[in-house]
Order: structure tokens, then C-alpha cells, then sequence
């Protein structure tokens, strides 16, 4: 069975999302999909000037995956530049936070998307381990999930 997609961490999602050419007729435009996780790669890296290393402990993914992300959206950008496709910036596998969870019952720890945290508000989302809907974040002993500070919520931002 196939491992799943580590969420990648983003500090940065654009209020514009689409990039055309103007002098390229809509009904022949073509375009590539840049993930916003390959955008804040391009963003860390290029933009902030970041060494690798540190951009990628900052999307808390390797080196590796950094390098690849990394790759892939510069060769997006490339082609679209040189041959005139638009760049439409959507969808990845991404999350402005990732917190701490505890299951109350049996105990076992992880770290979840907040994206999933709605699933848990909801009582979807169970125990990996021992079934039970009782999971909280464990990173305040108020025993609540950190909806007030998590980043997408304007909170603290050294969580």
C-alpha cells in the first residue's frame, strides 16, 4: 500500500490566483496548475532567499520533497514563461497548520491538519489505534482543540 501525501505547512495562500499572457487568444491559451505548496516553495526559496534547509523545516517536510516541490513549480513558471501558457494557482496537498492530537482513551499521539479538525468537531474522525472519538489537541491543557490559535484563525503564529 501506497504511503500518503505528508501535508505540506503554508504560510501564504494568493488572493490572485491566475496568470494569462495578454496577447494570446483565450481559445488557444493553455495553462499549467501550480499547487500552493509548490508556490510557497518558489516563495521561500526565491523570494525570501532562504537556504533549503530552512525552507524546508518550515513546510516541515525533508529536504528531499523541498527539492522536488521545488523543481516541479520552477518548471511550471518556466514553461509558461517561455511558451505562453497561463498559471492557474490551486488545490496541493497543504495546510496553514498542523497540530498536536491526543486520543484521551488509549493514550497514542500524532500530529493532524487542522483542515481536519472540522472532521473532528463534526465526531467523524476517530483514533487511528483504538476507535474512539475522543481526541483532543494536545497542546493546552484546557483539553480543546487550538481553533483560536491556530494561524488561519490570525492566533499566535509560533505554533
Amino acid at each position: 500500500m501506497a504511503r500518503p501525501v505528508k501535508w505540506r505547512k503554508v504560510e501564504f495562500i494568493p488572493n490572485i490566483q491566475y496568470f494569462a499572457p495578454s496577447d494570446i487568444d483565450s481559445d488557444t491559451l493553455q495553462e499549467n496548475i501550480l499547487r500552493i505548496e509548490e508556490l510557497e516553495a518558489i516563495r521561500l526559496k526565491d523570494l525570501e532567499g532562504m537556504e533549503q534547509e530552512d525552507c524546508a523545516d518550515k513546510m516541515e517536510v525533508s529536504r528531499q520533497t523541498f527539492q522536488r516541490i521545488l523543481i516541479t513549480a520552477r518548471e511550471k513558471i518556466a514553461d509558461s514563461l517561455v511558451n505562453g501558457k497561463a498559471i492557474r494557482i490551486e488545490g496541493g496537498n497543504y495546510t496553514r497548520n498542523i497540530c498536536p492530537v491526543m486520543c484521551l482513551d488509549c493514550g497514542k499521539q500524532w500530529n493532524e491538519s487542522y483542515e481536519n479538525f472540522e472532521r473532528v468537531l463534526k465526531g467523524e474522525f476517530i483514533c487511528p489505534d483504538c476507535g474512539s472519538e475522543k481526541i483532543t489537541c494536545s497542546r493546552n491543557d484546557k483539553k480543546k482543540f487550538c481553533r483560536r490559535n491556530c494561524r488561519r484563525h490570525g492566533g499566535d503564529n509560533n505554533i
